[in-house]
């Protein structure tokens, strides 16, 4: 069957109504293959159908969570095309790379909010991203719980009376890492992102578009399977380009000749938090950290040498970028 008969355009059920009901946009996996093979043509009519029903079930009561990347530079366009007055919402984490800032500072209508804390207080008190938020979530409560039966679970993915369980194990490979001489942990994305944003929903009632895709990550590809691109129950956000891919984002970007971040003309393919080791064991040389050792020898220094990123990267074998010459000049005093 093709793409278009496959396609769910039901009848949204109201927000008051939702909260007594579980009703989510179930997505099967066959169907999200077809999606992600069609035209960049019929993803943008979909995305413009997604955003449409999401505005108008909130009443116009949204915002679009901008980070400056690519992906939600591309959806800010495609929502403003459509509702022009749409709010974008930035989350300034201070570990965003100088050119993100620098072109967040040119786009209009752009609201910035700040975490409580900061990247050093989250690390010192929480631990270090590594890996995944699954795998750091994992070896967190391994490392925090001195139940035998929790930890069995982490390691195992059995707990007594439930059966044979997989999510929130550790897989073995990672295993290493539950005798870290660092703290590991999932918190640095919340404590940094969702609990800004989620107090500026508290106190506008107005709810994100967000421009995650399925393809990005083993948890956003679950995320969309379960609940789709407009969700209205408990989290309550709109992922109109789930079904995108990242070819499909520089094609809009070209076709439509949308200004972006200059850091992706610097080599880099990815934004987001510039000290996080989320998915840096799955990089090809060189790394992010080499060539931000590259592209922005100061900000390389302030990981390696302040955050102490450089023990975190070696103790799991991953290229930091520092060699002797640089152990030596810093060990000088220098800075």
């Amino acid at each position: 069957m093709g793409a278009e008969r496959n396609m769910i355009d039901y009848k949204i059920t109201p927000v008051n109504k939702i909260e007594k009901e579980h009703i989510f946009e179930k997505i099967p996996y066959f169907m999200l293959e077809d999606w992600l093979k069609q035209s960049l043509e019929w993803k943008i009519k979909r995305t413009n159908i997604r955003i449409k029903e999401f505005y108008k079930e909130m009443d116009g009561k949204v915002y679009i969570s901008f980070s400056g990347g690519k992906d939600s530079t591309v959806l800010l366009n495609l929502v403003r095309k459509i509702y022009p007055d749409v709010e974008g919402v930035y989350v300034n984490t201070g570990l965003e790379y100088p050119e993100i800032n620098n072109f967040i500072k040119k786009m209009d209508n752009i609201k910035v909010i700040r975490p409580k804390k900061s990247f050093v207080e989250v690390i010192n008190k929480y631990g270090y991203p590594v890996i995944s938020k699954v795998v750091s979530h994992a070896i967190n409560r391994y490392r925090n719980t001195s139940n035998k039966e929790n930890k069995q679970f982490r390691l195992y993915g059995w707990k007594k009376d439930r059966g044979k369980l997989v999510l929130g194990v550790i897989p073995r490979k990672y295993a290493y890492l539950i005798n870290a001489p660092f703290k590991i942990s999932d918190q640095c994305c919340d404590i940094m992102k969702k609990y800004p944003f989620k107090k500026y929903v508290k106190e506008t009632n107005n709810y994100p578009f967000i421009g995650t895709m399925a393809t990005d990550s083993n948890l956003r590809l679950r995320n969309f399977l379960e609940r789709g691109c407009n969700v209205y129950y408990k989290n309550i956000q709109s992922r109109p380009l789930s079904f995108w891919t990242q070819d499909d984002i520089w094609r809009y970007i070209r076709m439509n000749d949308i200004p972006y971040s200059k850091i992706y003309d610097m080599g880099e393919k990815h934004t987001g938090c510039i000290f996080c080791m989320f998915g840096c064991h799955l990089e090809e040389h060189p790394n992010r950290f080499r060539r931000m050792k590259t592209h922005h020898p100061e900000l390389w220094r302030y990981c390696m040498y302040k955050l102490n990123l450089k023990r975190v990267l070696r103790y799991m074998g991953l290229d930091s970028g520092v060699n002797i010459l640089d152990d030596c000049f810093l060990k000088g005093g220098k800075q």
